[in-house]
């Protein structure tokens, strides 16, 4: 599968005809909202767009290389250029006419961090996602992150929420994987939220991010360890696992669910780690190399759970392990993030 070129794109029916801001030569603002460059002129916004190209390791990341993994961000945005307006037909419903929506561009990630991953250039490229997402948060906007490894897709963002937020912060997290691990396997360093540790080092640094507002949805089968897993259910994690969800309790069922995040809490972060759709979603699983596992949650379901949280309110949201070279695996990224904001400004039109 080989993902099509900029000029490709950019020569397609559905985008010839079309102006829209650019932020580099090959890179369009998510669906051709406007470009903010200073965080002064983030004021009065209500969404925010902030790319985090970061890719763990020192080589490729699970089977994958390097390249595919960081392009995604790129590639979210050329993809949503494709659509030309905020106008969604299933609630006929124009989102941007209701909220202002805007890329801030990528974080200002050092290129070492990517090509040295030892624990100080991780920590710098953590921190130039921090910036971003505070200076979001500081004019009371939704950070949207799309990211594709930790702690830059996830930490990152969860973090300036929690030391901002005066109560309890919950998490809403899909994962194929728990990312529970009490030691980052990279650079065995404590210090870091890594791909496989930020979700226990989210919980040892914040005292407000607490295991029962934790909805844990996706993971499955047998890669896991049995002391974590278990750790976390006794901590009063609630886990959702792809069987639950088929035999029990459905797309309907689990949306219910989604309320341990907000009881009794002052905000929520929502974290989407998109190997939860293994093999299920819109492009074949083999595409994320090693992260690919069977009973994927659909891309349907994926979008659902996006929307739904929209509705109920989020502080901010992120992606990561986007499945690298496929258009339309990035498209489902676009449905995501516009079925969230849907959601979102249905309720601001209900509370009007």
């Amino acid at each position: 599968m080989k993902y099509p070129e900029w000029d490709e794109i950019r020569n397609d029916s559905y985008v010839s005809k079309r102006d829209f801001p650019m932020i580099e030569a090959d890179m369009p603002t998510f669906m051709g909202v406007p470009l903010i460059n200073r965080p002064e002129d983030l004021k009065g916004t209500d969404a925010v767009i902030i790319g985090a190209p970061y890719v763990a390791g020192w080589e490729g990341y699970a089977g994958v290389s390097k390249s595919e993994w960081l392009a995604s961000p790129k590639r979210v945005r050329q993809q949503s250029i494709r659509y030309p307006s905020g106008y969604l037909q299933d609630f006929d419903l124009d989102i941007f006419e209701v909220l202002n929506v805007v890329d801030f561009g990528d974080a200002d990630i050092p290129p070492e961090c990517n090509e040295k991953p030892t624990a100080e250039n991780i920590l710098k490229a953590q921190a130039a996602v921090e910036k971003k997402v505070n200076q979001v948060l500081d004019v009371g906007a939704i950070p949207i992150v799309i990211g594709q490894n930790s702690p830059c897709g996830s930490y990152a963002i969860a973090k300036p929420i929690a030391e901002r937020t005066n109560g309890d912060v919950g998490v809403i997290s899909l994962d194929t994987h728990w990312d529970s691990g009490r030691l980052d396997s990279l650079t065995l360093d404590p210090r870091i939220a890594g791909s496989d540790s930020w979700k226990c080092k989210m919980f040892e640094f914040h005292d407000n991010i607490l295991h029962k507002n934790l909805v844990e949805i996706g993971e499955r089968g047998f890669m896991e360890s049995k002391e974590i897993v278990r750790e976390m259910l006794d901590k009063g994690t609630h886990f959702y696992p792809m069987w639950r969800i088929r035999t029990e309790l459905g797309i309907e069922g689990l949306c219910k669910e989604l309320d341990h995040a907000y009881k009794g809490t002052k905000a929520v972060y929502a974290h989407f780690d998109m190997d939860v759709i293994g093999g299920a979603g819109p492009a074949p699983g083999d595409i994320l190399g090693d992260l690919a596992e069977p009973i994927g949650m659909s891309d349907y379901e994926v979008i659902r759970i996006a929307y739904e949280a929209g509705k109920r309110g989020l502080d901010g949201l992120s992606f990561i392990c986007i499945p690298p070279g496929s258009a339309v695996a990035y498209r489902t990224i676009v449905y995501v993030i516009m079925y969230m904001l849907a959601g979102k400004a249905q309720t601001k039109i209900e509370k009007e």
